[in-house]
């Protein structure tokens, strides 16, 4: 399997894969960049490959009767292949094409929320969740539907309080349980498989976000047993433009289409229309063709260093992170999960997050600033002002985080 790298894990090799890393950036200073939670940097591997695709290879897709429509075709249907296979996902019909998972978790929200789930029914998420697995549940709420939204509580360390979650699964009225795998502000890893066997014995099904595990680690959905994974293709190296939402095919059969149109129909009259199977049903019109190249360029890119030597990577510059930030005065860093990828959010105490942005910019140090698409978040640590935020990527160096933390104790000093 590909969690094990075929050679030992280079970085410095690795980020000569990615043209951006070497260009010179303004004010004369090297590009630090640590806001790979956000989007993450294209190696020259995805590039070269939706270029040679515009270049060589490109038509609309399934509909078109000659060679190079064929060609595309073939083309798209390996990237959703290669997606099942980095999924582990047992069949690749399982594996739908999205824009990016805020809009799969809306798929799943408006088709499985709408049309399978009852009156009488919970949505089960949690205090650590991005706003793209909150606010399509409050919407499904709100739709007088009858539909319930429960919300389970974070520690102070930032890990889901599974005394809690058990507690709102108890009454078996939870139809659904969406919870990130991974925390985009926390860096927190929640135990899904414990989550999973919680809910599925409650009658529930589960839906993971995985927009930042799925970059981080190894993700099987067959061995989590979730019944939803999402994750998008520009955090993991890939482009813009393209998602994807994993189901079990027998959900798939049971939900109706989320948009409609062109490609997701087997037969029209103005009357009726006959939806086409799974996934085409929830793929209406000309498809992220290129973008899907991309994705499976930057899968194909990530499995061969080996997601096993990527976590390595990363857990050992979690641990020095922690090491370093924790040496800098005024720092407060929000939760300290024992389980975390490489995501630190963190507040001081004598400068706004937008302020300390600024200054690091100016150190040629890239980090986000606000409140990361997780409002409630942030209110449930006080944090209400926001946070500013530094992530990994398998291009950073144990170098780049001492840099930060030189530049966070002048930029302390500055403010004073």
């Amino acid at each position: 399997m590909d969690g094990i790298a075929a050679a030992p894990f280079d970085v410095a090799r690795i980020r000569q894969d990615f043209p951006i890393l070497s260009q010179p950036q303004a004010r004369g200073r090297p590009l630090v960049f640590l806001d790979s939670g956000a989007s993450a940097q294209k190696p020259r591997a995805v590039i070269d490959a939706m270029v040679r695709c515009m270049e060589t290879a490109y038509a609309n897709v399934h509909r078109g009767a000659y060679r190079l429509s064929e060609l595309a075709t073939d083309a798209y249907e390996a990237a959703r292949t290669a997606t099942a296979r980095f999924i582990n996902a047992a069949d690749a019909r399982e594996v739908v094409f999205t824009k990016n998972s805020t809009e799969a978790m809306n798929l799943v929200a408006h088709s499985w929320g709408r049309g399978v789930m009852k009156p009488g029914q919970a949505v089960l998420i949690s205090e650590l969740e991005h706003h793209a697995n909150i606010v399509p549940w409050q919407m499904l709420r709100d739709d007088n539907r009858g539909i319930e939204l429960r919300v389970c509580r974070v520690t102070d360390a930032g890990e889901i309080d599974m005394d809690d979650l058990e507690a709102k699964l108890a009454d078996g009225k939870v139809g659904l349980v969406a919870i990130a795998h991974m925390s985009n502000v926390l860096g927190t890893v929640t135990p899904v498989e414990r989550i999973v066997a919680l809910a599925h014995a409650q009658g529930a099904k589960v839906l993971l976000d995985g927009s930042q595990a799925a970059v981080h680690r190894r993700v099987d959905v067959q061995a989590i047993g979730c019944d939803f994974y999402c994750f998008t293709g520009h955090k993991l190296y890939g482009p813009t433009g393209i998602g994807v939402l994993w189901a079990r095919l027998e959900h798939l059969d049971r939900m109706p289409p989320f948009l409609g149109g062109g490609d997701m129909i087997s037969a029209v009259t103005f009357e009726t229309s006959e939806w086409a199977p799974a996934p085409a049903k929830f793929e209406a019109g000309t498809p992220p063709i290129i973008e899907a190249v991309g994705l499976h360029a930057a899968i194909d890119y990530v499995t061969a260093i080996g997601m096993g030597a990527i976590e390595a990577h990363e857990r050992a510059l979690v641990d020095h992170a922690m090491g370093a930030l924790a040496g800098v005065p005024g720092l407060t860093l929000m939760g300290r999960a024992q389980d975390r990828g490489g995501v630190f959010a963190f507040a001081m105490d004598a400068a706004h997050p937008h302020d300390l942005a600024t200054l690091l910019d100016r150190a040629g140090i890239a980090v986000r600033a606000g409140r990361h698409c997780a409002e409630p978040l942030h209110a449930r640590f006080g944090m209400e002002n926001g946070t500013t935020r530094a992530s990994f990527g398998l291009y950073t160096t144990k170098e780049e985080v001492d840099l930060l933390a030189r530049a966070l104790a002048e930029a302390r000093e500055f403010f004073k």
